[in-house]
C-alpha cells in the first residue's frame, strides 16, 4: 500500500470527486466536520479521534491511520492511548476472527454429520 500512499499528491484526487459529484462531497464534509466537531458533541474529541484511528486500523485504511493518529495526538492523546487504541483494534479483528470460526462449525454441519456417526472427533 505504500507505493500508493502519497499523502500531498492523492489529496489531488478529490478534484475527481468535485467535478463528478460535489453535492455528495459537500454532504460528507459536512457531516465528517459535524463529528469531528471539537466542541457540542458528548464524546470528547480526543476520545472520537482514538476511535477513528482503532477503525481505521482494523479496516487498515492508511489514510485513516494517518490522519486520525495525527488528529488524536492533536486533541491530546498520548503515546499509551495511541498503543491501547492500536491494541483495541487488534482484539476486534482478533475475536471476529475467533467468532467467525465458530460460525464455520455451525454452518459446516460437523456437528449434524458426527451425531449421526459419519464424522469422529
Amino acid at each position: 500500500m505504500s507505493d500508493f500512499f502519497d499523502r500531498e499528491g492523492d489529496r489531488a484526487y478529490t478534484r475527481d470527486y468535485k467535478d463528478s459529484t460535489p453535492d455528495i462531497l459537500a454532504s460528507f464534509n459536512d457531516f465528517n466536520s459535524t463529528v469531528f466537531a471539537a466542541e457540542g458533541r458528548e464524546i470528547p474529541l480526543k476520545f472520537r479521534e482514538l476511535i477513528a484511528l482503532a477503525v481505521g486500523i482494523t479496516t487498515q485504511c492508511t489514510y485513516c491511520i494517518d490522519a486520525h493518529a495525527q488528529a488524536a495526538v492533536k486533541a491530546g492523546a498520548s503515546q499509551a492511548e495511541l498503543a491501547e487504541a492500536a491494541w483495541v483494534a487488534t482484539a476486534i479483528r482478533a475475536g471476529g476472527g475467533f467468532a467467525h470460526g465458530r460460525l464455520a462449525f455451525k454452518l459446516s454441519g460437523i456437528h449434524d454429520l458426527a451425531e449421526a456417526g459419519h464424522v469422529h472427533g
